[in-house]
């Protein structure tokens, strides 16, 4: 059964019935899905949930499911790709590194379309397909680009995805491969996204970040979800995860309250914190100062982050401020040492958000911002394969020669007494 209730206001609380509807029409707040906890209590057990698929919708009851005129969910409606389960693994070497004791590292570079958003595409197309929707639409940095054309073509439906038009190569052409209508628009994200805006009101559409977007948001919560189940069902002391709208952060605390609140977790303090380019960091520099979040100009390698104008911010601020935790921002330079530090001491190759994400643990552990016996999950959201051009310099052979013995061992002699 469907334990959705309704959509309501995160600002007056209004209820608006299970629509493609994402701003409150009293007061323009955000909508979000409103759930029954107490019929999902006596379904979202933790043998349920065991007995579930290794993807996302084993947490199927704590999902924005859509009932069917009957009441019911039909699993078949599900887009399904088969994303989350992704591995939550022990970090040792990057924590020597950091000088962290726990180091986890929730490595989501492993989905279908190697990245954290199919998790929310996947949710949100099962409610367009369930709300009647026959063509999906998105405003992307990339990664969305990439998991709403894959899911589209999996569920047959038609998409276009707009994208801006100096997105990395490697974005647009894993996007493309799958077919979609793919429009380069001459502007940053925050341009696409307006657009986006215009358009969702003007077409019968689902925009996945725009009118669908209450349904959307709540795949991240299964980031959280994942995390607490894997480590046994208990709660970590502190998630460092990247912050683009902020929405990420704010479901995985979300996820957190929701588990204890259905008794599916002990009570556990727990810190939240965000990390940010400081080519883009509205949220971080509110955050600093105190003051409201301002939109910024996007400057930054980073640009699967580089949301200038975060939908989420302020309720970033409250999560990170509520949990005790901490935000940072970091270089270009200092990004490309985050990936690299990730690959070379964990063997995981992340893009740039990731080494985002790392290069913020690193400055705020060097500050003595995280405990040195805090259980950490560092959130890494996507392959290094889609940003390749960061990297290209200083990442070449580190020997070339001939194929015999003696040029190897000579080689071998001269870089050894280098």
């Amino acid at each position: 059964m469907s334990h959705v209730l309704a959509l309501k206001c995160r600002e007056c609380a209004r209820e608006t019935p299970i629509a493609a509807e994402h701003v409150c029409s009293f007061c323009f707040g955000p909508l979000e899905v409103d759930y029954d906890y107490d019929a999902m209590r006596a379904e979202a057990t933790r043998d349920a949930i065991a007995a579930g698929p290794e993807s996302i919708w084993r947490y199927a009851a704590l999902l924005p499911e859509l009932p069917g005129p009957d009441g019911r969910t039909d699993p078949a409606l599900r887009v399904d790709l088969g994303a989350g389960w992704t591995p939550l693994v022990e970090a040792p070497r990057l924590g020597a590194a950091l000088g962290l004791d726990d180091l986890w590292v929730k490595n989501d570079t492993l989905n279908p379309s190697f990245s954290f958003k199919d998790r929310v595409v996947s949710v949100a197309l099962s409610a367009a397909r369930r709300l009647g929707f026959e063509t999906v639409a998105c405003a992307s940095t990339g990664n969305l680009a990439n998991s709403v054309a894959a899911h589209a073509a999996r569920a047959g439906l038609d998409a276009y995805v707009f994208i801006p038009a100096d997105l990395e190569p490697a974005k647009v052409i894993t996007s493309a491969v799958y077919g979609p209508n793919l429009v380069a628009v001459k502007g940053n994200y925050d341009d696409v996204n307006r657009l986006c805006a215009e358009l969702a009101g003007e077409y019968g559409w689902a925009f996945v970040n725009v009118n669908v977007r209450p349904y959307y948001a709540e795949g991240s919560k299964t980031i959280g979800f994942e995390i607490a189940e894997q480590l046994g069902w208990r709660l970590p002391d502190h998630v460092v995860a990247p912050m683009a709208s902020g929405s990420m952060l704010v479901k995985i605390d979300k996820a957190f309250t929701e588990l204890g609140k259905l008794g599916l977790v002990a009570e556990h303090p727990y810190r939240i914190s965000g990390a940010q380019a400081d080519g883009c960091n509205p949220i971080t520099a509110a955050f600093k100062s105190g003051g409201p979040v301002r939109p910024v100009r996007p400057d930054t390698i980073a640009k699967s982050l580089a949301i200038g104008n975060p939908a989420d911010g302020y309720y970033a601020i409250d999560a990170v401020h509520r949990t005790g935790g901490w935000m940072e921002d970091v270089t270009d330079d200092e990004i490309v040492a985050g990936m690299e530090l990730l690959a070379r001491t964990e063997g995981i190759f992340t893009e740039t958000a990731g080494g985002v994400t790392i290069a913020c643990l690193a400055k705020a552990a060097r500050g003595g911002l995280v405990e040195r016996g805090e259980r950490t999950v560092a959130v890494v959201s996507g392959i290094g394969l889609k940003t390749l051009d960061v990297l290209a310099e200083g990442n070449v052979p580190t020997m070339t020669v001939n194929p015999g013995l003696d040029e190897f061992q000579a080689a071998m002699s001269m870089r050894e007494h280098q």
